[in-house]
Formats: structure tokens, sequence, C-alpha cells
């Protein structure tokens, strides 16, 4: 199977430009058209007339939001070492080449389309995928760690009884909201800033298929039976449903509120209880749910019988079974979002980042808010019972400090200070220790903060690595080994032994951002986000 990998972003743009400049001489500047001459004779062919991609990926904000402007210029003027892109400075003026990356970084005049007909034509699936039923490795296939390494857009698979890589291969650029897997753990699914979703075999170490879903995806989610895929889109305005066997379309749902406005989609999340996927909206204050079970009742749920007014309705003419959906009306769109366990409930942060919402997805509507200032990061919350009673805990964005919430009285019992404000936060079911970082402080950023579960306070620091960014931290499926992160472009996977927290093993990697356990995620561990 053949495919443009994204490893080189702007090298794809700009290797174009070498195509049609052939009547600049070397070391001779270019005429200075029009910066949309310029593209139009010199990208187009690759990123398309519309800047929204090709054989390369779409060059507009929302895909290139993890290169810096500064480093798209150094690399048209000085090209990249052991690829295709030479060096542009003896051959563009540099207002050419300002005006050229100020181009790729200037948002779009209108919201595109991206078909149904645009989505199957990117679609291509492995010509003779191996058809192997048991792993073709000796690892434990339930212990795996999927690692995602950003610095150089790469995928490494690791064994996670003995921290050696079995496998590492090229990704598309950017991947983001992590990767999410079959319900048997084999298969993983990836999606790209740029909308690609990717299907991995995990026993075969195999690609065996990719789709470009939309023009910027935030995240996707897979479905309880595991036979879905849905790819929330902040471009064009849609969720999109695919089969997981074959990555067609199954449906694309047109992100509208009830009187018609637009929205992006900020995510979406697999509620494993209720069946179904939950849709989060950026721009219109309501929340999704679409049924993923093939028997579900009209408008999805007992609660309809009973609805309020102005609380539950269709999404259109919506009867039952699968993708059967409804709307729950909030007062302003929610950012972010923590499930708790029975997945009964959910806790939305507001877009001020000072509470968040409380939604009873049985009834349909908000029943409680919590007060969190600072602007908590729900999505990395955690929870375990202590005393009896179950706890959730979340990491706040800009200050220096952790919540945990009662999620019976959906009250906050504690806020503990910190080093520094973090981004990620995780523990394991059988560790005593809730692990988080201060990735988002000037002066924390190396430093990992261990916080004991049962008395709320902070037990240990570690530093793994001084002056670098220690990140997101995953457990083994034992519990028995956590891994940190090293956030840098000669960065680190650093495998601790939980009990002792000494070092048990240092694996170079290039800036992984994430790893991903497959028992753990398959499992819907109460110690890593979902």
């Amino acid at each position: 199977m053949s495919r443009c990998t994204v490893s080189d972003l702007v090298v794809a743009l700009l290797a174009a430009l070498a195509l049609g400049g052939a009547s600049a001489r070397a070391g001779e500047p270019s005429p200075s058209p029009s910066v949309d001459a310029v593209y139009q004779r010199r990208c187009a062919s690759c990123h398309g007339a519309d800047r929204l991609g090709g054989t390369g990926p779409a060059l507009i904000p929302e895909a290139l939001a993890r290169l810096r402007d500064t480093a798209a210029r150094e690399v048209i003027r000085n090209g990249r070492v052991a690829t295709q892109m030479p060096g542009f400075a003896d051959r563009l003026a540099p207002e050419e080449i300002d005006a050229l990356v100020k181009l790729v970084y200037t948002p779009l005049a209108d919201v595109p389309r991206w078909t149904e007909a645009e989505i199957g034509a990117s679609r291509v699936l492995a010509a003779d995928p191996p058809r192997s039923v048991t792993p073709l490795h000796a690892a434990d296939p339930l212990n795996l760690f999927v690692v995602v390494e950003t610095g150089d857009h790469h995928v490494t698979i690791l064994d996670g009884d003995r921290f050696e890589p079995l496998h590492r291969f090229e990704s598309r650029f950017a991947l983001h909201g992590g990767p999410k897997f079959s319900p048997d753990g084999r298969y993983v699914y990836f999606a790209s800033r740029d909308g690609w979703i990717t299907k991995f075999d995990l026993h075969t170490f195999t690609v065996l298929g990719e789709v470009r879903a939309g023009l910027n995806t935030r995240n996707i989610a897979v479905s309880k039976d595991g036979r879905h895929i849905a790819a929330a889109n902040y471009l064009p305005h849609t969720l999109v449903l695919l089969s997981t066997d074959d990555l067609s379309v199954e449906r694309i749902i047109d992100a509208k509120d009830r009187a018609g406005r637009t929205s992006r989609v900020s995510a979406v999340y697999q509620n494993p209880v209720r069946d179904s996927f939950v849709v989060a909206l950026k721009d219109v204050p309501e929340l999704w749910e679409i049924a993923t079970d093939p028997k579900a009742e009209p408008v999805y749920g007992p609660f309809v019988h009973n609805r309020q007014p102005g609380m539950v309705e269709g999404l259109a003419e919506s009867p039952g079974g699968l993708f059967a959906h409804r709307r729950v009306t909030l007062t302003e769109p929610l950012d972010d979002f923590y499930f708790d366990p029975g997945y009964q409930h959910l806790l939305g942060s507001s877009r001020d980042g000072s509470r968040a919402v409380v939604v009873n997805l049985h009834v349909g509507r908000p029943i409680a808010e919590v007060a969190l200032p600072g602007m908590p990061h729900l999505g990395s919350g955690i929870s375990w019972t202590r005393g009896g009673r179950r706890l959730m805990a979340s990491p706040h964005l800009q200050e220096a400090k952790l919540s945990f919430i009662d999620l019976d009285t959906w009250s906050v019992v504690k806020t503990l200070t910190t080093g520094g404000p973090g981004f990620f936060m995780r523990s394991h079911e059988r560790s005593r220790y809730a692990w988080t970082d201060g990735m988002m402080g000037k002066t924390s950023k190396d430093t990992l903060t261990l916080v004991d579960k049962e008395t709320l306070e902070i037990a240990h620091t570690l530093t793994p690595a001084p002056g670098k960014v220690a990140a997101h931290v995953e457990f083994d499926r034992h519990g028995r080994h956590a891994l940190v992160s090293i956030w840098e472009a000669d960065g680190l996977l650093i495998v601790y032994d939980v009990e002792t927290l000494t070092e048990v093993k240092r694996l170079p990697m290039s800036k992984p951002s994430g790893k991903y356990n497959v028992w753990n995620k398959i499992t819907f561990s109460d110690g890593t986000s979902h």
C-alpha cells in the first residue's frame, strides 16, 4: 500500500517549488509574482489549488498548528537534510518566502466542503493484507504500548514486559487526539490533524488502510462493538461515521444547531455503558448523543418519553436503531469532558475556565455546577475509591493545583497546591499514587508530582531529566511500571518501578508525546484517559 506520508509537511509543500522554477537560475532570485501565483505555479499540483491537499497535506493553519512559521521559513530557506527538499535562499527573494509562509498560515475565507465522494476517493486499502489470526510476535498483545513520536512523525510499538521496541513506522503528520483500539485490542486507529484516519494491525504490524475523513480533525472514537469510527471535524463542520471494516463512509452528520448555525466539532467519545457516541460542539451550546446500538429506541433512550421542553430533541427525523440521535441543550458550549465510571454523567468545563457543568445523560440535561477556577483539564482526569466514596482528580492548565471532586455530591473536597500547572494525570488501580506533571509552568515543566490517593497529599516529586519537559505518564497493564515521556526532539521514554520509584530503563525517542497501553485502554482503566 503506497501513500504520501507527511513527516515533512513543509518539505512536501516546497518540494513543488522546484517544479516550475526552472526559469530561475541558481544564485539568481526569481521574479516577484503575487503569492497566489507562486502558490498555484509551484505548490498547487501537490497540495491542491484550494490548499486543501492532494498527494500532499492541506496547507491551512489548522493543519499546521504544530509547525511554527519560523520553522517553516527556515525549511524554505535552507532545505532539510536527507530529504528531497533543497534550500531556496538563492532562488527566492526573502519577501517571496515570507509571503508564502504567510499564505499557508492564513485561514480560508469560507468553510470548505468535504463530501462523501471526496472521502471515498481518498480511501486506500492494503492490497494483500496478512491474514494471521494470532500475533506474529512473541510479546503479550494486551501489554503493548503504542508510542506516538511527534518529533519525526513515527509510531513505535513497544513490548510492555521487556520494554523493547518491536516495530516502528512513519505516521501521518501531527497525529492528534490519541489512538483508539478495537475491543479485542488487535487494531489501533489513528487520526491526524489534517483528517487522515489510519487503521493498523497490532498482530501483523501492517497498515491496513487509510481514508481522509475531514480537512481538520480533532479526534476519533470507536464504538463499543468495534464496528464504527466517528471522526470529529473542525473543517468542515461535520461528524463522519465510518465502517472499521473497510473505512467506508456510513454517514455524514452536519454539525448544526436547531437554528441552522454551524459549529466545529470539538470531540467525540465512546460511551461503552450506553452504547453510544457523545459529541461535543465548539460553537453552539449543544451536546449530542448518537446510538451505536442497532436496537436503540427511537431518538435513543428511555428519557425521550419524559422529555422536558427545550431539553431533548431529535437532530432530524430520527428513528430508532443504529445512529439514532438526540440533542442536549446547554447554556454554553463545553470544551473538555470527563465521564464518571458508570458513564451516566459527564463533567464538562466551561469556556471561561472557571467552572464545570454536570450533565446527566439519562435525563438529558445539566444537573449541577462545580466551581473549578484555573481551567481544569478534565479530559485527563482520573478516579478511584477512597473511604467508600468515588473521587475524581484533575490538574489545572492555568494554576498550580489539583482539584479532588466527590462524584456523589459533585463537590470539591480538596484543592492541593503543586509546583506548577499541569496537563496530564495518570494512575492505575494497583498504584497508591496519582502521577501528574507540571509541564504548563516555566519552572515546573521537568517535575512530576506523585500524590498519595488516600491522604491526598504530595508524597514524592521526581525530576526525570532536569530542564526538559516531563509529561504523559502511562502504566503497564499490571500496574508495575510507569512510563514517562521526555517531550524533546531528542527525547526519551523513562521506565520507573512504581514501588521503588527507581529507573528501570531509558529508551531514546523523538518527542514521544503519548504512549497508550492496549489493556488499559480497552478495559477503560480508571487511571487513564478514555
